[in-house]
């Protein structure tokens, strides 16, 4: 594959850019386009990708797409000219009705990957599709030897896109790249690998830990840690939206920031758009970036993937976008959510048993 010289590595929060840097590298391949994503919309940005990647096809470039059925806003038949060409798309797990259609159909594909002839990767928060336009995202985009080692954990993901029973062990089971590791999650209520490496962080700190994630409902144990690590002088953050495009989750989130506020953690709203970026920092040490929301949700029902990291191009990279994500952030107001009506706190008390669906 031809490229021009370019950095190793970039990073987009603006999706306008991220999506004009995608396509421009799709133009570009020679060999295999890969793309996994939660959503994918019959839209100008989906069709343009679509009509991208038809272009790629004729050329022979082999095409293979996977999205979940939940999120799919298309159908085989948007992409008739690929499949006609030999591409492949695979729609993971549609949903189906059966006596434990809630189970199963609660188990979504959240990855979000492209990858390009073994030398470009983008692992991102974004899907694909316009109604991101207006959000600030976390994309990295890589280019190296590492795509062969993400085309590994794509490649699995295809194969079980319609299977219920595999092997989850193996399928949590980490890629180790110089100094990346590849963290994936399938539906699980005890491997949970990417739950595990934040709390062994967390546990790690010494001087900060910053979080940015659009819907922050993290369980009681990963609460206590965080609030652990502010009471032992670690300079805790947490940076979500004011108002996500989830408002349920905002809801069910208010319940926890009194707590966490009294424990000294930081807590900053994100006040112009929706915040949909997931980016973990410890000490300016180690990064984790990809697919998984600081959630309930992310940690026990989604297929997620993740690159955790030393990298400090990457951690200069991420570094430069949270001071610009916090200079558009104000501080949690406490005195006013201690006035919060009564409603306010029962409908919050509600809505706990469903925080798993959002």
């Amino acid at each position: 594959m031809t490229l021009n010289k370019s950095p190793q590595y970039r990073f987009y929060d603006d999706p306008l850019q991220m999506y004009n840097a995608m396509l421009q590298d799709i133009e570009m391949a020679k060999e295999y386009i890969y793309i996994e994503t939660y959503k994918y919309g019959n839209d100008p940005i989906g069709i343009k990708f679509r009509d991208v990647l038809t272009k790629k096809a004729k050329e022979g470039v082999q095409i293979k797409i996977l999205i979940d059925s939940w999120g799919a806003y298309v159908s085989n038949s948007f992409f008739s000219d690929i499949i006609r060409l030999g591409g492949e798309v695979r729609f993971f797990k549609k949903v189906r009705l059966s006596f434990d259609a809630f189970t199963k159909n609660h188990r979504r594909n959240h990855r979000k990957l492209i990858l390009i002839d073994d030398t470009i990767t983008y692992i991102s928060s974004a899907n694909i599709s316009s109604y991101a336009l207006n959000w600030r995202e976390s994309s990295l985009r890589m280019f190296g030897e590492i795509t062969p080692v993400f085309k590994e954990a794509f490649l699995e993901s295809f194969r079980i896109y319609n299977k219920y029973i595999y092997d989850k062990f193996s399928s949590t089971k980490s890629f180790f790249y110089h100094n990346f590791e590849i963290i994936r999650d399938v539906p699980s209520t005890v491997l949970q690998p990417t739950r595990k490496k934040y709390l062994e962080l967390i546990k790690a700190a010494k001087n900060e830990i910053i979080i940015e994630t659009p819907y922050f409902l993290p369980g009681s144990y990963m609460r206590k840690a965080l609030i652990e690590a502010a009471q032992r002088n670690v300079s805790v953050k947490i940076i979500s939206p004011r108002h996500s495009d989830v408002t349920v989750v905002d809801i069910l989130r208010n319940r926890y920031l009194g707590e966490m506020y009294k424990g000294n953690v930081e807590i900053l709203f994100y006040t112009p758009r929706n915040l949909h970026s997931k980016i973990f920092l410890v000490d300016k040490r180690i990064f984790i970036i990809g697919s998984s929301n600081f959630d309930y949700r992310s940690f026990r029902f989604m297929h997620e993937i993740n690159l955790c990291g030393k990298e400090k191009r990457i951690i200069s990279l991420l570094c430069k976008h949270i001071e610009e994500t916090i200079k558009d952030c104000t501080p949690f107001d406490y005195d006013k959510w201690e006035k919060r009506t009564l409603t306010q706190r029962i409908f919050e008390r509600l809505l706990i048993p469903l925080r798993h669906l959002f």
